[in-house]
């Protein structure tokens, strides 16, 4: 009876193991590929921009059957196919919810990434449009929470390369419920390097080294963003000036978003407040990791655990 329970177990680990094998190489079965020219059609020629950074573009496609998503540009065109789709494979595994679903790519002239529709568009267009309603406190302070967990996620959690994020108003969308979800991602180094020998994040365990710090230091700026109701970078360098100063607090009832009018609890204010001047002071060498600065905004801005 053990002998045979022996052999149970060895041939399912024997069929697990090819799983494993055939889930970490092998063409992308997960997600759609798009044609170059379905793409270009439904973004009008690549003209409806949602925003444009330093890693790529991002349009608005609508196509003939009426799905609406969302198409990002890849500007690294030097990958091999087979290595740029290997990352697709790598991205597409990626699930949390405050990160947008990879849903599809394409190869053509341009290297795309089709995401979901977001049906509130980005975190700057609610701050720079003035026909749309204000963003209310309690949904600025869930914003806040749900990036530092997304990047939580992303650096300790996935179980796959080290990741190229980006943080910025921009790039940040909302969706039906203004959940907010986070669209720059990408993955660094060589990525066929990384796609052959999938590893958790050793180095990343902790999370003090100077790439973790950068996205400490987002955080906060994207913080008192979310406070000011600033996104121009100009806007974010007046922003990081004010609260590095030895005057901020004097100052702080001027620097709140006019939006918000009254509606806002001032001890979750001055605590998130707290938690943007944390993060902009830690620099290149952060003194806290992002899993302390997640449950310290957690506790200050009275979030309950995820």
């Amino acid at each position: 009876m053990v002998g045979e329970m022996d052999r149970l177990i060895r041939k399912i680990r024997a069929h697990l193991l090819a799983w494993l094998r055939r889930s970490r190489s092998g063409p992308v079965s997960f997600v759609r590929r798009f044609s170059y020219k379905d793409l270009k059609m439904a973004t009008d020629g690549f003209q409806r921009i949602v925003y444009s950074d330093s890693h790529g573009t991002a349009y608005k496609a609508r196509f003939q059957d009426g799905y609406i998503a969302l198409v990002m540009e890849v500007k690294d065109l030097n990958q091999e196919n087979d290595v740029f789709i290997r990352e697709v494979q790598l991205l597409g595994r990626l699930h949390h919810r405050h990160l947008l679903s990879l849903k599809g790519f394409s190869i053509g002239r341009k290297r795309l990434l089709v995401f979901d529709n977001i049906e509130n568009g980005s975190l700057k267009e609610h701050f720079n449009d003035p026909l749309r309603t204000p963003l209310n406190w309690k949904t600025r302070l869930q914003i806040a929470i749900g990036v530092a967990a997304a990047l939580e996620y992303l650096l300790l959690f996935s179980n796959l390369p080290t990741h190229r994020v980006s943080i910025s108003s921009s790039n940040i969308m909302l969706d039906e419920n203004f959940t907010a979800k986070l669209s720059n991602i990408g993955l660094l180094n060589s990525v066929e390097k990384c796609v052959t020998t999938p590893t958790p994040h050793a180095s990343c365990t902790d999370c003090m080294d100077q790439r973790c710090g950068n996205l400490i230091f987002q955080l906060g700026v994207l913080i008192l963003e979310l406070i000011t109701g600033q996104s121009s970078e100009k806007g974010s360098t007046d922003l990081v000036q004010w609260i590095q100063g030895s005057r901020f607090r004097s100052s702080m009832q001027k620097m709140i978003d006019p939006d918000l009018g009254n509606s806002y609890n001032s001890r979750e204010l001055k605590n998130l407040l707290a938690v943007a001047r944390l993060c902009i002071n830690s620099g290149n060498d952060p003194k806290f990791s992002l899993p302390q600065i997640f449950r310290y905004l957690q506790k200050k801005a009275g979030f309950p655990h995820y």
